[in-house]
């Protein structure tokens, strides 16, 4: 029997809050076996992940990174995904790249919002204005309905063009603009920090996507001596990724200081209206598998 393919016309069966109900659910069976693999090549990535949840099933995705691409007016990020039975280990079915990856990204750091910020945050700021950013302003928009969102860039012209696309307002001053911010998502590809904990004001959430391989950052060192930090998996962040494999190795911060992950439960919460809470969004294939298991029961 041919394995089914979830094409992008999937995406009108979705819905954002049912998708971080049922990541929710996922990290309520037994903890994922999960594996990463990077391969380099100057400044491309090839990034295979693996993971298997007991009653959930298995999948792989493999992401092949090219930035160079963007300035031939292609797509950074391509790659495929295979999700296999929990039953008998056969091929259930293959999933557009982008849509799984769009999904999953975005619903990962809308869960971690709904957990730690703070429900009264009305100010979101996207930082960055590619096709993360798109998505971040549709996931945060659904359990912040009454939200008013404004965009970063690097490139004035972008965050423009982000923003009438995207009913956001462009900010072109970023200290300025995370200074009013309840709500700071950076979604960059920089390896040097672009936000600074110095900015920060009592109350804020900082979700951090950007950052995937060990030699990047999105927030500089006094970020995380303010914040209290959170991810969605320690497994696939602290020492794969340079947001926390950097300032763990030079003492900034101990392995102690990540409060919780997704699978601590009731853990995974802000303590204050005061506190400044910081989720990094590692995206692990166990979020992949979770979502792609979401999209497969929606689709029917």
């Amino acid at each position: 029997m041919t394995p089914r393919f979830i094409g992008p016309e999937a995406e009108s069966a979705l819905d954002w809050l049912a998708l971080t109900e049922a990541l929710a659910a996922g990290h309520a069976l037994p903890r994922a076996e999960i594996d990463d693999t990077f391969l380099y090549r100057r400044d491309d990535t090839m990034l295979s992940r693996a993971a298997w949840i007991d009653g959930l099933g298995a999948l792989v995705k493999t992401a092949m990174i090219f930035p160079g691409n963007l300035a031939a007016g292609k797509p950074a990020v391509g790659g495929g995904v295979s999700i296999f039975s929990d039953e008998d280990g056969t091929l259930a079915a293959t999933m557009d790249f982008h849509l799984l990856t769009k999904w999953k990204t975005a619903g990962d750091s809308l869960l971690g919002a709904r957990r730690l910020a703070r429900p009264d945050s009305r100010r979101v700021l996207l930082v960055g204005s590619g096709t993360v950013a798109r998505s971040l302003r549709q996931a945060y928009a659904a359990a912040f309905p009454e939200a008013v969102f404004a965009v970063w860039s690097r490139s004035p012209d972008n965050a423009r063009a982000f923003a009438e696309a995207n009913g956001a307002t462009p900010a072109p001053d970023l200290e300025a603009a995370v200074a009013e911010a309840d709500i700071v998502a950076c979604a960059t590809m920089t390896t040097e920090p672009v936000l600074h904990g110095a900015w920060l004001r009592p109350g804020q959430h900082v979700d951090l996507i950007g950052a995937y391989r060990p030699d990047m950052r999105e927030a500089d060192d006094e970020t995380l001596r303010r914040a209290s930090i959170f991810v969605d998996s320690r497994s696939t962040t602290l020492d794969h990724i340079g947001e926390l494999k950097i300032p763990l190795a030079g003492g900034v911060i101990a392995r102690g200081d990540v409060r919780a992950d997704f699978y601590d439960g009731d853990a995974m919460r802000r303590s204050s209206e005061e506190e400044i809470t910081l989720f990094k969004n590692g995206g692990g294939a166990h979020l992949d598998l979770m979502t792609a298991r979401y999209i497969l029961d929606a689709v029917g």
